[in-house]
């Protein structure tokens, strides 16, 4: 059961992640055994003592990025990673322990949600309450791949109307980035990915052109200048790799485009790259949860979606 500010919650529904996939592999930090998930939709079962802002029988989504209001990135307008997310896989709810057991033994908790589960009990400050009417197969993609992709191209890339944008990686994440930058009034969305397959789905939500790589024998950076008379404002790596991530860079214009990295890079890699591609004035930023405040936002997406 929940303890004092927790609240426990019957899982609806759940996505499956990339980043889930990630700590599989071990490319993410986590301690084992970890019931993973991160993305969901469920309803309050029960809430511990203290608990003020939902109450069983809510709507809920669970968020692995809190938003406990009271931290330096909580209190900036243009802060969002709460100083309570559990970035560094401590696998542990803000009281110090953990609520699942097997056999008696721990079970940990991933990114404070851990949604791959019929019941899940998270920190109260790491919870949205949402419209009633939302269907929870849906919005459950509000809780991590949709806001994040969809932040990234609006709040974290602040794409202009009538701008060109490249899109690289056109998975989930991907998409949702199209989608932003559609919904930003972008004129050209070019979406880059080695499979062809997903190039009918990208179009289908906003991509005026798409690309493979394989298609070219020089670099993607300069078929991407060639292409757009050398403007590429915004550029988005949605993907995690390395080298994308530099190629992503090098395709936004030179003096005033923004490269923004929306993919979680592996853990233990380091990157290199010419920093001449930055001393010409390109920006290069990083976006976590695509820059939303996740308690006042999420709410918000829920019913734009629903509208």
């Amino acid at each position: 059961p929940p303890k004092a500010k927790e609240v426990r919650i019957k899982i609806l529904a759940t996505g499956i992640c990339r980043t889930d996939d990630h700590v599989i592999k071990g490319t993410m930090v986590a301690k084992y055994p970890v019931i993973v998930g991160h993305e969901a939709t469920g309803i309050v079962e029960s809430i511990g003592e203290g608990v003020t802002t939902v109450k069983p029988g809510d709507k809920v989504i669970p968020l692995f990025l809190p938003q406990c209001r009271e931290c330096n990135a909580c209190r900036n307008p243009d802060g969002n990673l709460c100083i309570e997310s559990d970035v560094t896989g401590r696998g542990v709810l803000a009281e110090g322990t953990t609520r699942f057991t097997c056999k008696g033994k721990p079970v940990y908790h991933f990114m404070g949600t851990s949604t791959f589960t019929e019941y899940t009990v998270v920190n109260e400050f790491a919870l949205a309450k949402i419209d009633a009417a939302a269907p929870p197969e849906k919005v459950c993609l509000i809780g991590c791949g949709f806001s994040t992709g969809y932040g990234a191209a609006i709040k974290t890339g602040k794409v202009t109307p009538g701008s060109t944008c490249a899109v690289f990686g056109l998975g989930g994440v991907g998409l949702s980035v199209i989608m932003g930058c559609k919904s930003a009034g972008a004129s050209r969305i070019i979406g880059i990915d080695l499979n062809k397959n997903k190039f009918e789905k990208a179009m289908a939500v906003g991509a005026t052109e798409c690309i493979s790589p394989k298609d070219f024998t020089k670099p993607i950076s300069e078929v991407l200048s060639e292409m757009t008379g050398d403007n590429v404002g915004y550029s988005f790596e949605v993907i995690g790799r390395l080298d994308t991530m530099v190629d992503a860079l090098a395709s936004c214009h030179l003096n005033y485009g923004t490269s923004v990295v929306v993919g979680a890079p592996p853990s233990a890699n380091m990157l290199t790259y010419n920093p001449m591609l930055l001393f010409t004035g390109r920006t290069w930023k990083g976006c976590v949860f695509g820059g939303w405040k996740t308690r006042d936002d999420v709410p918000k997406l829920v019913t734009d979606f629903m509208a």
